[in-house]
């Protein structure tokens, strides 16, 4: 849609950082309010958070394509804004939480219940800031049921035809998780449930929204059988199911 979301006295504010900027600070406040930990905790480790997201997302990116990479390294320092994967982000916020609250004698299952919740804020207003940037964009479809990309700068491809709005797809998940969350916050049955549940619901939605996925730059296994955001889907639903049993006996 329009990926620079406006412009104040020439300095261009882009869509994306916006979204995630503000899923950033609702995540904050709300992890704040619920955890009790003071400010100082709260920002170190939402820095270690961002730091993770960012390299994890990366990595993952240059993986899906590795040979590309190793044959021109220089495309790896040309595009630092553009071309993240969640799946790197949630893996590597994943072990460095695990580190972070082992440092500072925190319960690592109850606080990543709270971590469930505000991470899929960051993702859901991510996902926006997608679908304005064009990034992550669907497949050619009949006109009655997309959307299309015109604005030059925008990441989608082809502009000017009508393609799947796959972001919104995903964000109207997300959010959806996020509300089951909440309510269903009180109600857990274990530490640690909110977390598998919303590994295991985004995982779930995320292989079906990727059949409508058209940037296939991203890379298939198996022949083409399943995308590797597909694949890992099914791998954190695999291990979130085996926690599952593991953590609901305790």
């Amino acid at each position: 849609m329009n990926p620079v979301l406006f412009s104040i006295n020439g300095l261009e504010v882009y869509s994306y950082g916006f979204f995630i900027a503000l899923g950033i600070t609702l995540s904050f406040f709300f992890f704040k309010r619920e955890s009790k930990l003071d400010y100082g905790q709260v920002s170190d480790m939402f820095l270690y958070i961002i730091v993770a997201a960012f390299v994890g997302a990366k990595v993952l990116f240059y993986l899906e394509d590795l040979p590309k990479y190793i044959s021109h390294p220089s495309l790896i320092f040309s595009s630092p804004g553009q071309g993240f994967v969640f799946y790197g982000s949630f893996l590597f916020v994943l072990a460095t939480l695990w580190w972070w609250f082992r440092r500072q004698g925190l319960p690592f299952r109850g606080m990543m219940d709270l971590i469930g919740i505000g991470g899929a804020l960051v993702l859901g207003f991510g996902k926006l800031g997608c679908f304005m940037a064009g990034c992550c964009h669907g497949s050619i479809c009949d006109p009655a049921f997309g959307i299309v990309f015109s604005n030059p700068q925008s990441m989608a491809e082809p502009l000017g035809q009508t393609l799947y709005p796959v972001q919104l797809y995903d964000a109207l998940l997300v959010f959806s998780i996020v509300g089951f969350l909440l309510w269903y916050k009180k109600r857990r049955a274990f530490a640690g449930q909110l977390f598998l549940i919303f590994g295991m619901a985004y995982s779930f939605g995320r292989c079906i929204t990727e059949l409508y996925r058209g940037d296939e730059s991203r890379g298939f296994l198996f022949g083409g059988l399943l995308s590797h955001s597909q694949f890992i889907g099914l791998l954190v639903i695999s291990v979130s199911l085996y926690f599952w049993r593991k953590w609901r006996r305790v």
